[in-house]
């Protein structure tokens, strides 16, 4: 029998809750601290914060293997340790305890282009990248206008990066690092990034890397490509392994094990983008009665209340607010915008964006929100997975029929003349 490509034994990883990263620090800061740490100590003994409540696990005995060429798909809520677990088999950062070994050269895809330098071009950014993740300048050489077309910026690869939009940066980032080619890959959420084109361009290459026999480790909130890629998945809560099995089964008891909320905080979200002009504060769900409820059925009349926050309290202009509804599978099913129905939009101090559906049109299911603001074309607030929507089955057509899942995920009103 081979030897595991990844042996996980025991890993734990521990933070400190509000501590910055050491990279985060300058050298002045890093002084200051050290000359302070005897009175901090003190302080926090005084005060009893040494008991270590402080301090949280974002991983904790977490322990498996992967088999070499095997595809395995990590999934979980937010905050559940999966960008941690992923940073630790990437050597990034340290665990706590545990360890994890690794057999073969490991590509990261995590955070894709964030490491490229703004004042140099496209192009001189492809050799610096490729020689950060370890690629010899022969190999970029070789594989440069293959990179180039993947990434699909040729008319910008003189320009320097600065000017690339967030979408460019990603996708030459992802070229880049997905022509590594190494015995493991480790990729982290990165078809939640670009069009939907490049989302499908780069499913198709973590495809044919399976296909070609490496072994991937694959995290996403997107369920149909966890499906469509991968043949077994790890489902991760609050730092610890709660299942592991057949992808398929795996992902049917996290969907049943979610539960949907009537009232959806999102004051303490920290995984979101943008310059905070405008901010989401909440998700609440009404039914037909006005009353606050985690779900409704298919065919009932729904409102959806989203309340914005404008810290400033000054006059905003030229603001769209964008929802998207994404399905069990994480397919996009609804999307509004104030911009679609021509509404200008000025909210001073608080707001709350409605949205009535008099007859919902989904399929039963748990869905998630996605949620966007911008002001002037600069991103104000961008969540994904926001909320949960429940959708209980209900009798849509009025004829006690309903599709499976399998046949559609939206229900359209519709008359069928028979001749």
């Amino acid at each position: 029998m081979s030897e595991p490509a990844i042996r996980v034994e025991n890993l734990g990883k521990q933070y400190k809750r509000g501590l910055r990263s050491q990279f985060q620090r300058n050298f002045r800061e890093a002084v200051t601290d050290a000359l302070t740490a005897p009175l901090r100590r003190l302080r926090s003994l005084r005060e009893g914060s040494a008991d270590g409540s402080d301090l949280f696990w974002a991983l904790r005995d977490v322990s498996f293997e992967v088999a070499p060429g095997e595809v395995v798909g990590i999934i979980g809520h937010n905050g559940a340790g999966k960008s941690t677990l992923l940073k630790i088999l990437s050597r990034i950062t340290r665990p706590t305890t545990g360890r994890a070994v690794i057999s073969g050269r490991v590509g990261s895809l995590l955070e894709v282009g964030t490491g490229f330098h703004p004042e140099l071009t496209g192009r001189e950014n492809v050799y610096l990248n490729g020689a950060v993740l370890g690629m010899p300048k022969a190999v970029i050489d070789r594989r440069f206008d293959e990179i180039v077309a993947f990434a699909d910026i040729d008319e910008f690869l003189d320009t320097p990066v600065k000017r690339y939009s967030s979408g460019m940066r990603v996708r030459l980032g992802f070229a880049v690092a997905a022509h590594l080619e190494p015995e493991i890959l480790v990729v982290d959420e990165v078809l939640a990034v670009g069009d939907v084109a490049f989302q499908r361009k780069c499913l198709g290459k973590m495809s044919g890397a399976a296909r070609s026999g490496r072994t991937i480790l694959f995290v996403s909130h997107n369920l149909a490509a966890v499906q469509s890629l991968c043949s077994r998945a790890i489902h991760l809560a609050n730092g610890r392994i709660v299942d592991d099995g057949e992808v398929s089964d795996v992902i049917g008891a996290y969907l049943a094990a979610s539960s949907g909320s009537a009232h959806t905080s999102l004051m303490d979200r920290t995984d979101r983008q943008g310059d905070g002009t405008l901010r989401f504060e909440s998700i609440t769900m009404y039914d037909r009665d006005g009353r606050c409820v985690p779900g409704v059925r298919s065919g009932d009349p729904v409102e959806l209340r989203f309340r914005l926050a404008n810290p400033s309290g000054g006059d905003l202009r030229g603001v769209n607010v964008a929802i998207g509804v994404e399905s069990p599978l994480g397919t996009r099913v609804m999307f509004f915008s104030n911009e679609l129905t021509g509404q200008a939009y000025a909210p001073t101090g608080a707001g709350e964006v409605r949205i009535r559906l008099e007859r919902l049109p989904l399929i039963a299911g748990r869905y998630t929100f996605t949620l966007f603001c911008s002001v002037n074309g600069r991103t104000a607030d961008w969540i994904r997975y926001a909320g949960e929507l429940l959708v209980e089955p209900g009798d849509y057509f009025g004829a006690g029929k309903l599709p499976q899942a399998s046949q559609c995920e939206i229900l359209v009103d519709h008359e069928m003349t028979l001749v």
